[in-house]
């Protein structure tokens, strides 16, 4: 039984590890400027060990590009899609050009202005 245990928490750990790591493109379009939509992009982003950078866009959007395991990226798309910051109205978020990486790009998510 002991050892059935451990194999399992092996094999999930193996998956685990086996994660894919994902690239991709971000917009989001709403009300996401003047309502720290960035910043709390960012603590989400590195909650989840994502990589990246978000910024604003002359056309009131916020646009950016995450990378990081397929789970967590799933997670932020969710967060990007339905929750954003408290004061923020998300109309739409569009991910585009999503491919899968062998080593990241990036060195952490940061804000860029």
């Amino acid at each position: 039984m002991f050892r059935m245990f451990n194999e399992k928490c092996f094999r999930k750990r193996l998956n685990s590890k086996m994660s894919r790591l994902i690239h991709l493109q971000f917009e989001v379009f709403g009300k996401v400027q003047g309502v720290f939509f960035r910043k709390y992009t960012e603590k989400k982003a590195k909650s989840l060990k994502l990589k990246g950078w978000i910024k604003n866009t002359r056309e009131l959007t916020v646009t950016g590009e995450l990378e990081g395991e397929e789970e967590c990226i799933e997670q932020m798309k969710d967060w990007l899609k339905n929750q954003g910051s408290p004061n923020s109205r998300i109309d739409k978020a569009v991910f585009c050009n999503e491919q899968n990486i062998d080593k990241y790009s990036f060195q952490e998510f940061k804000i860029l202005k």
